[in-house]
């Protein structure tokens, strides 16, 4: 079957590859989904899928393999999944996870289920803060400190079952490309926009004191790379721009590039990002940082709503 939130692992395995253990499922009573309608079980499918890609990320960044590339729209490939420590933690979550992978798609074929549908369903839009054709309107700021606002615009172009497409303008002009993000909000851009990106930094289901860690990349045709983690600090609802968010705050730090030596030194990087912890939709995000690649402010002003 072929799953849309998370399609390819493109997996690059050297050193450990040896060590490349099959992914012994932990049996999940099938049974447990009875009753499951055919999107339920989808999206469930999907989650399962997105949290091994997860787990495997997570080691493989805290190994510094970089054996692993996980893009939009893949299939776990479990055996490989478990090169990286087969001994290890990972391994308990990587065999509960696919049992409760097996039974998920044991229900999906004994009700013919077929393919599911690119499109988010209408249950879970309708629970997401927007809508498609809502236009979404940020102060924007990018540089050090003075540097002029601009109004950056994001409209719900498509609503897809792993991530939101939104159409971009800057101070009401059309900009080339769409800004893509998954549902936990990590951004997924398109190349030709200008816009700071972040890649990998972001879960579902944030929790309090959780910690994470991912990629900043910056928004000029330098694309200089910068390593972040962050603690979730904050998590509840909040109203924002005349919405209702489930907010989670994270406080960010790590290193960058230096501007003008980015082969040889690094600069501190830190700041703040809110998110909502349905949609992943961003709500503020600041960075201070002495290279102007990563000093930022982004603040969610208000929400247009799509036009009736």
């Amino acid at each position: 079957m072929k799953s849309v939130v998370v399609g390819a692992v493109a997996l690059a395995l050297a050193g450990c590859a040896s060590r490349s253990t099959e992914v012994v499922a932990k049996p999940t009573d099938p049974a447990t989904y009875a009753g499951w309608d055919c999107e339920r079980l989808f999206d469930e499918l999907d989650a399962v899928q997105q949290r091994a890609a997860d787990v495997a990320y997570a080691v493989d960044a805290r190994a510094g393999n970089n054996m692993i590339a996980l893009g939009i729209g893949v299939a776990v490939f479990w055996p490989a999944l478990l090169a990286m420590r087969p001994d290890g933690p990972e391994a308990v979550q990587l065999a509960e996870l696919k049992g409760r992978f097996e039974a998920l798609q044991a229900n999906v074929r004994s009700r013919g289920c077929g393919a599911p549908a690119e499109a988010m369903s209408a249950q879970r839009a309708a629970g997401l803060p927007v809508a498609a054709g809502d236009r979404l309107v940020y102060d924007d700021r990018v540089g050090a400190a003075g540097a002029p606002a601009h109004e950056l615009g994001l409209r719900v172009s498509a609503l897809r079952r792993d991530r939101i497409e939104f159409s971009v303008d800057i101070d009401g002009r059309s900009q080339p490309g769409l800004w893509r993000q998954d549902l936990a909000g990590n951004a997924l851009a398109d190349d030709r926009l200008s816009l700071l990106r972040w890649h990998r930094l972001l879960h579902a289901d944030l929790a309090l004191g959780e910690v994470v860690s991912g990629e900043l990349m910056s928004g000029s045709g330098s694309q200089q790379r910068a390593r972040v983690r962050g603690q979730v600090v904050a998590t509840g609802p909040q109203q924002v721009a005349g919405r209702e968010f489930d907010v989670a705050v994270v406080e960010l730090f790590g290193d960058a590039p230096q501007a003008d030596r980015a082969d040889v030194a690094v600069t501190r990087l830190d700041g703040v990002m809110a998110v909502d912890r349905r949609s992943g939709v961003l709500l503020r995000l600041e960075l201070r940082c002495a290279n102007p690649e990563f000093a930022l402010r982004r603040r969610l002003l208000r929400v247009e709503a799509a036009p009736r």
